[in-house]
């Protein structure tokens, strides 16, 4: 059985997020078990070091590691990561699961982004924009992708 989870950093507080992430996990229940798991972000001081940054994100990361089991298959979310169409997306989850990797992680950083750790533990860097997004509003597009991506998989029409 295919299994996804989804580890990010923060709360999502908008109840309007919430109930399009909720919508989307539901609808994605007939196709494979979706989880999401939140880690704690740290708050970060205005005018933070450079220094100071990156202790906060590998705090960060390490509460992501922590969630990420050995033989798990990660994407990670990057401004330069690859750039997929929603088919090419689908393409690519169908043959991460022909590989026998059944459990995808999609890894969403904080405001200050991915700490290098976390990278390195990656498989795959992905991008779905040059735009910057707030990573509440990246859950839904993620988890929306997620779910385009099964109804392409399985032939079933979506709106384009």
């Amino acid at each position: 059985d295919m299994k996804i989870s989804i580890v990010c950093v923060g709360k999502i507080k908008e109840n309007f997020y919430r109930q399009a992430i909720e919508e989307y996990t539901k609808r994605l229940s007939k196709y494979c078990k979706l989880e999401i798991l939140e880690v704690a972000d740290e708050k970060t001081p205005d005018k933070a070091s450079d220094a100071l940054e990156d202790q906060i994100k590998e705090k960060e990361a390490d509460r992501i590691l922590e969630k990420i089991k050995e033989d798990a298959y990660v994407f990670t979310l990057e401004i330069k990561g690859k750039r997929y169409t929603s088919e090419g997306f689908a393409d690519c989850i169908q043959k991460t699961t022909v590989q026998g990797k059944s459990h995808l992680v999609f890894v969403i950083g904080g405001s200050l982004g991915l700490h290098e750790k976390v990278l390195k533990r990656s498989n795959q860097a992905i991008s779905f924009s040059d735009m910057t997004f707030p990573h509440q509003l990246m859950r839904v597009i993620l988890t929306e992708q997620i779910y385009r991506a099964f109804r392409i998989i399985n032939g079933e029409p979506y709106h384009k």
